[in-house]
């Protein structure tokens, strides 16, 4: 005799099935279906009339705590998503800080890391060439002597950010929202260095290279070498760094010397950093081309093949949130009725204009505090508060907006083979009581 499972379990055991079967063909949570939900959760839903129809709660969608943990000397508990390459995201919890220390810094890496430069780090050779009248051969030494030193606080973002919003799923690390950084960074300007080596009118495109070797251990062959428009390279903000926080660059993160390409996907941000050629064509190099941090300029289906070839590349990154100060997943006192709600906004090239927080799927937003950004292309730290019923489940939602009038989805759109570019809402499951 089959024995059926009840709905609550089934929502546990099988989401998707015990979803079709709460939602029907109506799409209305209600009755019998809201109180299997809420034996799911564990929890009454003071707001689970609100939901939308086919929404799955964040609680049994995304569950808290399901990745491994980076155990490695001088970074905190990571989330780690691949060995080979090591790549590890930051909780939204370890970003609240307003300068990311260097042990929360995400990690990703597309080949092997370097041995650690062991010579004064002054003698580290670095070219410009190409598309020039003056080639610059400079060791490290000169060129912090040459050119001015500039401090700055910059975001970093892998193009992959967000990418586990996708459906059906693409490509790729599964990243949450933690592939973001907004360290303080010193160093020199890209555009000064290209001044001082006279570009031809012919230079329209760069491409990076560094030390870092491919994993399988070919010599000809870059792990990653990716390469932007010249007008990018010549904003004031794109830097050849030598610092962050302070200190040395970290030799997970480039030392001794590393590209910064701010508000643009990380990949441009070229560890380990030896050379920077100008070009007439767009850059060939390892990363560039096909589907790789390249987007859809029309639709396609979702989990459709494609090649790449109307694809455009990626720029300025989407505007997006994260909630550092309440953890997915969170347990808080029986009769809690207000919370304080923090974090950072950010919008690739665009600043973040406001940010709303709902706490009843949706339904209803509020708009809270939103402080401007130190210089361009540092995050922006937002704060306000919540007002709870009663106990139960509920869930954060957050979403920004930016300068443009451009607001985080509800779900994330443009499916792309190798899922870039989402920036759906977030969502944070909470239990009170």
């Amino acid at each position: 005799m089959r024995t059926e499972r009840s709905l609550a379990e089934l929502f546990v055991v099988d989401p998707e099935r015990a979803e079709a079967l709460a939602w029907g063909r109506r799409g209305a949570l209600k009755g019998a279906s809201l109180a299997a939900l809420g034996a799911a959760l564990g929890a009454a839903m003071p707001f689970g009339s609100r939901m939308p129809g086919g929404l799955l709660p964040a609680a049994l969608a995304q569950p808290a705590g399901d990745a491994p943990v980076l155990r490695m000397d001088g970074k905190a508990p990571l989330l780690l998503l691949g060995e080979r390459p090591l790549v590890a995201e930051t909780p939204e919890t370890l970003l609240d800080d307003d300068v990311t220390p260097a042990d929360k810094m995400f990690v990703r890496n597309n080949g092997g890391i370097p041995e650690r430069f062991a010579a004064d780090p002054g003698t580290w050779r670095f070219k410009l060439d190409g598309e020039v009248n003056t080639p610059l051969d400079l060791s490290l030494g000169d060129l912090e002597a040459r050119f001015e030193a500039v401090t700055l606080r910059l975001q970093m973002e892998c193009g992959g950010n967000g990418r586990s919003a996708f459906v059906p799923e693409t490509r790729g690390n599964q990243w949450n929202n933690g592939a973001i950084s907004n360290c303080e960074w010193t160093g020199v300007r890209l555009r000064d260095m290209i001044r001082a080596a006279s570009p031809k009118d012919t230079a329209r495109f760069t491409g990076h290279f560094g030390a870092d070797p491919h994993l399988s251990g070919a010599t000809d062959r870059a792990a990653i070498s990716r390469g932007m428009p010249v007008a990018k390279a010549m904003e004031e903000h794109t830097i050849l760094a030598t610092r962050m926080n302070g200190q040395p660059i970290p030799q997970l993160h480039g030392y001794p010397l590393r590209l910064i390409v701010p508000g643009w996907p990380g990949s441009l941000s070229q560890k380990w950093l030896t050379r920077v050629t100008l070009l007439a064509e767009p850059h060939r190099g390892q990363g560039m081309g096909g589907t790789s941090y390249r987007l859809p300029v029309r639709p396609i289906v979702p989990g459709s093949q494609n090649d790449g070839a109307t694809f455009a590349d990626m720029t300025s990154m989407p505007v997006r949130s994260v909630l550092t100060n309440l953890a997915h997943g969170a347990r808080l006192p029986a009769g809690t009725r207000r919370i304080e709600l923090r974090g950072h906004a950010w919008a690739g090239d665009e600043e973040a204009r406001a940010v709303h927080v709902s706490v009843d799927f949706g339904a209803t937003w509020q708009e809270v505090a939103l402080q401007p950004p130190p210089n361009r292309y540092s995050w922006q730290r937002w704060s306000g508060a919540a007002e709870l019923p009663s106990d139960g489940y509920f869930e954060v939602w957050h979403r920004a907006t930016d300068a443009q009038g451009r607001m985080q989805p509800h779900v994330a759109a443009n499916w792309n083979p190798q899922g870039y570019g989402a920036n759906a809402i977030g969502r944070a499951a909470i239990l009170v009581g």
